[in-house]
């Protein structure tokens, strides 16, 4: 059975606002464990996806702070120690502080970070 942590996770990102430990496991899933440390408002990265939102599912947790997901329907926030699921369609609001761990879809993961990197490399 597939196991990671945020010090054996085999990707590791740290730029600005942001640090992240992810590991894809065999069955097609990403763990990330994330930390936030500016509050950013992310949707203007996701241009270009349908409906300019992410096209990943997460099931997370809080750790600690809060993050919030904007939907068509709304915007909903969970705070430390809630158990979450968005699915697909969203943008996210990250506030600094804030630790997640979080399981995605491989492939749909991809997809969308794929279409966020190129956004945020011609933001500069």
């Amino acid at each position: 059975m597939p196991k990671a942590s945020k010090t054996t996770a085999s990707e590791h990102v740290e730029v600005e606002g942001y640090e992240g430990h992810m590991e894809n496991f065999d069955g097609g899933y990403t763990v990330a464990f994330e930390k936030y440390t500016a509050d950013a408002d992310l949707a203007e990265f996701f241009k270009g996806l349908p409906g300019d939102q992410c096209q990943a599912a997460h099931w997370g947790f809080v750790r600690a702070g809060k993050v919030t997901f904007r939907t068509a329907s709304g915007e909903e926030t969970f705070e430390a120690g809630d158990a979450y699921f968005v699915p697909p369609g969203h943008t996210p609001v990250l506030y600094a502080g804030t630790e997640v761990v979080e399981f995605s879809p491989t492939d749909q993961l991809q997809a969308t970070l794929d279409v966020v990197t190129k956004n945020m490399e011609a933001a500069g």
